[in-house]
Formats: structure tokens, sequence, C-alpha cells
């Protein structure tokens, strides 16, 4: 049986081409046209929040976080996670997550939002948003948006659109 020797690193711009192939795995070619991904196209992720597990110095998963303003609140969109079909079912995702946020939190960020499944997701602290308080750059299903709120009365003022933050 072989040992996995997980590793989990801040990512960095050698981890690129690996990145985009375990998307591209994950989530095929309409990737690129979800609401989320527009957003992204907005402006570069934090590299300083956006995190890797490496197996024996492959990379298998990864998380990015992009800096948004949702509404009134300075936060972070968390995706695409992904992990390696090879990998999966391993709580790789959740540490990555779990990894995350904590990073996050210690910035200052105020959320943690991103489009999902509640049920992976609830167990690590996200929470659905308001229906239709956040307006996303194309469609989204209202009910898979989900959010840990890290500053004051953040639902309150999860209200307005969603985009790209400096």
């Amino acid at each position: 049986m072989h040992k996995h020797d997980l590793v989990y690193l801040t990512e960095d711009a050698s981890h690129d081409a690996a990145i985009e192939h375990i998307n591209e795995e994950a989530f095929g070619p309409g990737r690129h046209t979800r609401a989320a991904a527009r957003i992204r196209e907005q402006g570069p992720h934090d590299l300083s929040l956006s995190f890797i597990c490496a197996d024996d110095g492959e990379t298998i998963a990864s998380v990015r976080m992009t800096p948004v303003m949702a509404g009134g609140v300075p936060g972070h969109l968390l995706g695409p996670l992904a992990v390696r079909p090879s990998h999966k079912n391993r709580g790789i995702g959740r540490e990555l997550v779990r990894i995350a946020v904590e990073a996050a939190r210690r910035k200052g960020s105020e959320a943690i939002i991103l489009v999902g499944d509640p049920p992976y997701y609830g167990p690590l602290g996200f929470e659905k948003v308001a229906y239709n308080a956040l307006t996303f750059p194309g469609p989204v299903d209202p009910g898979r948006v989900l959010v840990v709120p890290l500053g004051d009365e953040t639902h309150a003022r999860l209200k307005g659109t969603i985009g790209w933050r400096k």
C-alpha cells in the first residue's frame, strides 16, 4: 500500500499549469462561463490566501481566494476548489477550505463567499446568504450562494452586487 505524503503549501506561480489541469479535469470547458469565474476574470486572486496540496511533490488539489466587495462587505470569493480524481474523498478539499478560511480570517477578511453545495460546505462553516441578496455578473442559483461570516453583522451587509476589489 502506497503511503501518501500530503503537504499543504501557499500557491505560487510555479503551480499555475498544474492548477489549470486540475480545474479542467474537475469542471470541464464550461467553467469559464460561470458567474463566479466572471468575477475572477475582473482581477487576480490573492496568492497569499490560495493553497495547493501536493502528494510526493505532485500538485493534486488547489483552492483560490479572490478579493471581492459583496454589497457592503470586503471579503473573498472561495474557488475554484478542485481535487484530482485519484485523491478524492480523503478530506483534502475540506482541509484546503479550512486553511484558506483561517488565513483569510487572520488577514481581516469579513466574509468568505462561494457558490456551492450546502450539504458539502455547511459542515465547514458556510451558511446560506439571504435569497437574491447578492447580484452576480451572470446567472446564479441563489440557494447555492454561501458565506462564512467573519465580520460584524455580515449577513445584514451582504446586499447588492459582488465584484472584484483591490
